[in-house]
C-alpha cells in the first residue's frame, strides 16, 4: 500500500443541527459556540422572508445585535461588498441563509475576513451547504469553484426545506448520486497519475450516494423523513470533501459535463438546468464509460423525479453532445474521459446508448 508523506490538514463543521423547527435554535447555537454579539445575516429577497427574519429573531432573543444584507448574486463584487460590511460594522460571524449563491458568498466573505460562517440552507439542492468549496463568478464569466472553508455550524430546518420546490430536492439527489462516478474517477486518477486517494473520504462519499440510490422510491413520496435523508447525505458529501482536502470525492467527469453545459447554455443564451440535474444525467453516461451499472442510476433518478434525458433537462440534444466533447478541457482533472476526451462520434454514441438522447 502506498504511503503519502505530505501533510494533510482539514477542518470539519463543529455543530450540525437538523430537524423540524430547529431554525429557532440558531441564537442558542451561536451562544454555545462563543460567538461575539455582532452577527451578519445574509439572505436574498426570497429567503429573508422564508427564513432570514426567523434567524434575526432567534439571534435577538439571545441578546445578539444582528445586521442583515440582501445578496443579489454570487460574484466577487458581492463578496467584496460583504467584506466591507464586515469591516465597517465589526462583524464577528456570518450566517448564510438561503441556497447556493447566498451560502457561497457567506462562505467566501467569512474566509477572507477570518471569521466563522454558519450555513442555514433553505433548500436541499446541492452539497455546497457543508463543503469547503464555493462557486463564485468574476465579471462576465461563468461561476468557478474556489477553495474556502467548511461552515463552523450547519442549522438545517427540514420544515423550511420541505417547502422549497420539489425540483430543488430532486436536483440535490442528482448531485449526491453523482458521487458514484466521481469516486471512480478519483480511484482512476490514483492508479494512472498516483494522485492522492483517501479511502475514508471515498467511502463516506459512496455511502451517501448508495443511501439515495436505495431510498429513491421513498424520496418522491414527499414523506417527512425524505428531506432529512437527502440533507444528511448532502452534509456527508460535503464532509467527505473536507476530509479529502479537495472536491475529488464528489466531483468527477459528471461535474465537468455540468460545467461544460453551463458554458454552452450561456453562449447560446438559454437557461441552464440545475447543477444537480446536470450532474445526475452526466453520471449516467460516465458510469457507462466506467463499465458500471448505469441503469441503476437512471432508474433511481427516474423514481425520484429528476431528469434522465436531454428532453427532461429542457435542452437541445446537440448541447449534450457538444458538452461531452469539450468537458475534459474544463479543468486539469484526470477522469474516465482521459486527456483527449471524446470525439463527436463517440459522444453521440454514448448519449444514444444511455438513452440520454433519442
Amino acid at each position: 500500500m502506498e504511503t503519502y508523506d505530505a501533510q494533510h490538514r482539514f477542518q470539519l463543521p463543529r455543530e450540525v443541527v437538523i430537524g423540524r423547527g430547529v431554525i429557532s435554535q440558531i441564537g442558542k447555537v451561536c451562544v454555545q459556540l462563543g460567538f461575539g454579539r455582532s452577527p451578519l445575516v445574509l439572505a436574498d429577497e426570497i429567503t429573508i422572508e422564508i427564513a432570514g427574519n426567523k434567524v434575526l429573531s432567534s439571534l435577538e432573543e439571545q441578546g445578539f445585535q444582528p445586521q442583515k444584507l440582501i445578496i443579489k448574486d454570487s460574484t466577487m463584487a458581492q463578496v467584496k461588498e460583504v467584506e466591507k460590511k464586515i469591516r465597517d460594522s465589526n462583524i464577528n460571524v456570518v450566517l448564510g441563509v438561503g441556497g447556493g449563491k447566498v451560502v457561497d458568498v457567506a462562505k467566501v466573505s467569512a474566509v477572507k475576513s477570518h471569521i466563522p460562517f454558519i450555513s442555514v440552507p433553505t433548500a436541499a439542492s446541492h452539497d455546497g451547504i457543508s463543503s469547503p468549496r464555493a462557486s463564485i463568478k468574476e465579471k462576465h464569466s461563468l461561476p468557478h469553484s474556489i477553495a474556502a472553508k467548511p461552515p463552523t455550524a450547519i442549522v438545517a430546518d427540514t420544515e423550511i426545506i420541505a417547502k422549497a420546490p420539489y425540483r430543488l430536492l430532486a436536483a440535490g439527489c442528482g448531485d449526491i448520486i453523482s458521487n458514484s462516478t466521481a469516486v471512480m474517477d478519483w480511484e482512476l486518477a490514483h492508479k494512472i497519475r498516483n494522485e492522492y486517494y483517501g479511502e475514508y473520504a471515498a467511502a463516506l462519499s459512496k455511502m451517501a450516494a448508495k443511501l439515495i440510490l436505495k431510498r429513491a422510491h421513498l424520496i418522491r413520496t414527499g414523506m417527512p423523513g425524505s428531506v432529512r435523508i437527502v440533507m444528511e447525505a448532502l452534509i456527508s458529501s460535503g464532509v467527505a470533501m473536507c476530509i479529502a482536502g479537495s472536491s475529488r470525492p464528489a466531483s468527477g467527469a459528471e461535474h465537468l459535463f455540468s460545467h461544460a453545459l453551463d458554458k454552452i447554455c450561456r453562449e447560446a443564451d438559454c437557461e441552464s438546468p440545475l447543477h444537480g440535474e446536470q450532474c445526475g444525467v452526466g453520471s449516467i453516461m460516465m458510469m457507462y464509460l466506467h463499465g458500471g451499472d448505469w441503469r441503476s442510476i437512471k432508474d433511481a433518478l427516474h423514481k425520484i423525479g429528476a431528469p434522465t434525458t436531454a428532453e427532461e433537462l429542457r435542452i437541445d440534444k446537440k448541447y449534450v453532445i457538444e458538452a461531452l466533447t469539450i468537458c475534459h478541457q474544463i479543468r486539469d482533472r484526470y477522469t474516465i474521459l482521459g486527456e483527449k476526451g471524446l470525439t463527436k462520434e463517440a459522444a453521440t454514441r454514448l448519449a444514444y446508448v444511455t438513452e440520454v438522447i433519442s
